[in-house]
Formats: structure tokens, sequence, C-alpha cells
């Protein structure tokens, strides 16, 4: 659970913080607008990379942990398997599956935060 918990903190800050950032970044770059479906694609997807580098070590933890056997736990926690791992595997490894993850990620940052995007200027909010 601890290690879930985690993991969801971590992607959520990143992608709502670096999304955020992300639309500065882009308009004084290019000079669109903030509030434009060009800037809100190019932040997400950003937003998804980032995303990506943040939470593949705690996906990386929390596979080890869910599969260890019942029988013969190899892990005492979320700290001791982070450990194990980057003794035994190096620090990299954290980071295993790095392409396929971020293309899960990269559309679904994109898809979201079009989707909030839209539906804030839909009811009249200011976007993020």
């Amino acid at each position: 659970v601890q290690v879930n918990i985690m993991r969801a903190i971590t992607l959520n800050a990143t992608k709502m913080g670096v999304y955020d950032i992300s639309k500065g970044y882009v308009v004084d770059t290019t000079g669109w607008q903030r509030n434009s479906a060009k800037t809100a694609f190019c932040s997400s997807f950003l937003a998804g990379f980032f995303m990506t580098v943040t939470v593949s070590p705690f996906d990386r933890v929390r596979t080890a942990l869910m599969n260890q056997p019942t029988d013969a736990k190899l892990y005492d926690g979320m700290t001791d398997c982070l450990v194990k791992t980057v003794r035994n595997e190096g620090i990299l490894s954290l980071w295993k599956g790095f392409i396929p993850i971020w293309a899960r990620f990269a559309p679904m940052a994109t898809l979201q935060l079009l989707t909030i995007e839209f539906l804030y200027s839909s009811f009249g909010f200011k976007g993020i």
C-alpha cells in the first residue's frame, strides 16, 4: 500500500506541476497563447515524459513487491525492496521499461489535460 500511495502522489504532483510550468515555457518559446490547444498538447506531452521519469522507480519497486512469493518474502517493504533492487541490479534498473511506460503515460496525460482544459473553458473557468 505504501508504494502505491507514494506513486500516486508523485504521479499527480509531477503531472500538474510540469504541465503548468511547461505551459509557460511553451508560450515563451513559441509565442502561442497559453490557452491554445497546441500549447496544452505540447505541455501535456512533456508532463507525460516527466511523469515517467519520476514514477518509474515506484512502478519497479511495486512490481517487485507484488511479484514476490507469498510463502517466502524477499522484501520487508518499500525501502528494503528499493535498496536491494539498486544493490543487485544498479540504479538504472529503476527505469527498466521506460519506453513502454512513457508510451502509456504520454497519451493518457495528454487526453486528461486537454479534457480538463476543455471542461474549464466550457464552464467559464480559467485554464491551468
